[in-house]
């Protein structure tokens, strides 16, 4: 099967939509299918080769309390006819599918089955304030032939703007690259009890709440450390100011690590944070650090508590509440017992959750749609898919 991915965002910049596209490549490839992936670009994609079609450039653009660097040239039409035109796709699925402008002019122009992955909660989309492109975007959502979420908590709120038949299909995690097995970074291995943050510089997922917890319970448990790991200078700045007035001890920036690295950060912990303070539809980070068998310590929002069970693979705390925060922490810096069961909790259920049985579920979707859907189109092969 000949299979486009689309994303909106740059998929030269780190984000939780181009990794969950690109194991979703690598997955379909290794099981024999063709596959592009579509998407603008800052600077050349090299590791994909052919198999990375760059159509826009991106550019920073505010969007569900973060920033989306996508493409918002109106001039795409050409460009992306010519590509659909040339590839002759067997089904194109495209991510965050009402982003535009190149989901909207890839759906507009798809000469094949579409299917449709929401990523997001939709708490803050931009469409959401705007009658007139919900309007405008209701039209090109009932072009999707297939429509998925990836998580109920999704489907409830992209659901209230766009009804229809939604199929969930969770993010996944690649178990081989977040295994218990990798190395702890030296460094940080001193005796110390390590506490990780990963996620992007934002306000939304709550790192100013977390250095206020630290700030609470370093005093108590001077044994700690807290490592930040993630992109994003303006309020990296702003924290690490706030950092040295307080004179807090053992903060450590780390800034953007590859996903090659990553693995080595959260083994080096020995308790994974996430304080985000909403708009969360799943929490992959969660996922990643369960895999590695790591005690979780979340902010009690939407989607990280359907997927953590609070006080058996994680502790859920109120989101914004420092002072939570930090009793939740330092229970588990208190108690190794207790780390280690709630880590081996996290890692039975990530293993429901292999990158392998999610793509296998997504082909199978893909199955269905071109079975049910109306548009005929020739495979590669020379056959007819109805």
């Amino acid at each position: 099967m000949k299979i486009a991915l689309v994303s909106p965002y740059d998929f030269a910049y780190p984000g939780g939509v181009t990794n969950h596209i690109s194991y979703l490549e690598r997955h379909f490839t290794r099981l024999g299918h063709d596959v592009r992936i579509i998407a603008p670009a800052s600077r050349a994609v090299s590791n994909l080769g052919d198999r990375f079609i760059p159509i826009g450039t991106p550019r920073p653009v505010p969007a569900s309390g973060s920033i989306a660097r996508i493409t918002i040239s109106p001039w795409l039409s050409s460009r992306v006819s010519r590509v659909l035109a040339r590839e002759n796709f067997d089904i194109i699925h495209l991510h965050e599918p009402l982003m535009p402008m190149l989901c909207t002019t890839v759906l507009r122009l798809a000469n094949a089955p579409t299917v449709g992955t929401f990523h997001a909660s939709g708490t803050r989309s931009w469409y959401n304030y705007s009658p007139v492109a919900n309007l405008i975007l209701r039209r090109w959502f009932r072009r999707l032939d297939g429509r998925i979420t990836v998580s109920e908590l999704a489907t409830e709120r992209v659901a209230k703007y766009f009804p229809g038949c939604y199929h969930v299909i969770p993010n996944g995690v690649d178990l081989e690259h977040f295994s218990p097995n990798a190395a702890p970074l030296g460094q940080f291995s001193d005796g110390k009890l390590n506490i990780l943050f990963v996620g992007r510089l934002e306000k939304r997922k709550g790192l100013d709440y977390l250095l206020k917890a630290y700030k609470l319970i370093k005093p108590e448990f001077p044994a700690c450390r807290l490592i930040v790991v993630g992109p994003g200078n303006r309020l990296r700045r702003k924290y690490e100011k706030q950092v040295k007035k307080s004179g807090l001890a053992d903060v450590i920036f780390a800034g953007y690590v590859s996903n090659d690295d990553l693995p080595r950060y959260y083994q080096t912990a020995d308790i994974f944070c996430a304080p985000a303070t909403g708009w969360e539809s799943f929490g992959i980070i969660l996922l990643e650090a369960m895999a590695m068998g790591k005690a979780i310590v979340a902010s009690n929002v939407e989607g990280y508590a359907r997927l953590v069970s609070d006080n058996v693979d994680g502790l859920l705390v109120p989101p914004r509440d420092e002072q939570a925060l930090g009793r939740a922490l330092l229970t588990l810096l208190k108690d190794k017992s207790l780390r280690t069961k709630i880590g081996a909790q996290g890692r039975l259920k990530a293993s429901e959750y292999a990158w392998e049985d999610i793509a296998r579920r997504v082909l199978d979707y893909y199955a269905t749609v071109l079975n049910e859907s109306p548009l005929k189109k020739e495979s590669s092969s020379g056959t007819v898919l109805v």
